[in-house]
């Protein structure tokens, strides 16, 4: 199974690499648009500032690219927030895969610390990117920045208030908290994604 990563200017990709690499996979980190189009599946990660990492994005013709993907896509972090309509950080339009609107933490109380940085437990699991998973698990998050509750919303948290903790939509899933931090449970996650890409490329596999 071929896995690639989008190589862009945004930190903690090489630690994804090291968490499916642990799983027994060798990903491609690359931001070549045939290698990204033909690979089972591909993962968008990282860290930093929205505005930057369009304006590269766009740049590079990856914007295009990763929206017309058509194999299982799976955003971390500010890869959960660019495949959304728009973000707060920097007024920045994103890449519109998402129907929802990036918004900045405000905080409620003296204690509700910006950004939210810790293991945080996520509720209401939906799509098979959870099996194997318990309501209340917990996994590890840093943000600024959130994607508030929407229909596309398969997993909660909640910090000041309820946000999507992950949200699907088509062959498109993505989380805020990062799997790759998140002991067991981002491994059961990760698990779970290159499994949906495994059947997802066999049946798109034509018969001899």
């Amino acid at each position: 199974m071929e896995v690639a990563i989008v190589k862009y200017n945004a930190g903690n990709i090489y630690s994804v690499e090291s968490a499916l690499r642990r799983l027994g996979v060798r990903p491609l980190l690359t931001d070549d648009a045939e290698t990204l189009r033909h690979a089972d599946c591909v993962l968008f990660p990282g860290q930093g500032e929205a505005s930057g990492a369009m304006r590269y994005l766009r740049a590079r013709g990856l914007d295009h690219i990763i929206r017309s993907l058509r194999q299982p896509v799976l955003g971390i972090c500010i890869g959960q927030q660019l495949m959304c309509r728009h973000s707060e950080e920097g007024d920045t339009d994103c890449l519109g895969i998402f129907d929802a609107d990036v918004r900045r933490f405000a905080p409620v109380n003296p204690e509700d610390k910006i950004p939210a940085m810790g293991w945080n437990e996520i509720t209401h699991l939906h799509t098979p990117l959870f099996d194997g998973l318990s309501e209340g698990d917990f996994v590890y998050f840093v943000h600024s920045y959130y994607v508030p509750l929407c229909e596309q919303t398969i997993a909660t948290a909640d910090y000041v208030l309820p946000y999507s903790a992950a949200i699907h939509k088509d062959n498109f899933y993505a989380t805020q908290f990062h799997p790759e931090k998140s002991g067991r449970v981002g491994e059961v996650i990760l698990s779970n994604f290159l499994k949906m890409a495994t059947v997802s490329s066999t049946l798109q596999t034509p018969n001899p």
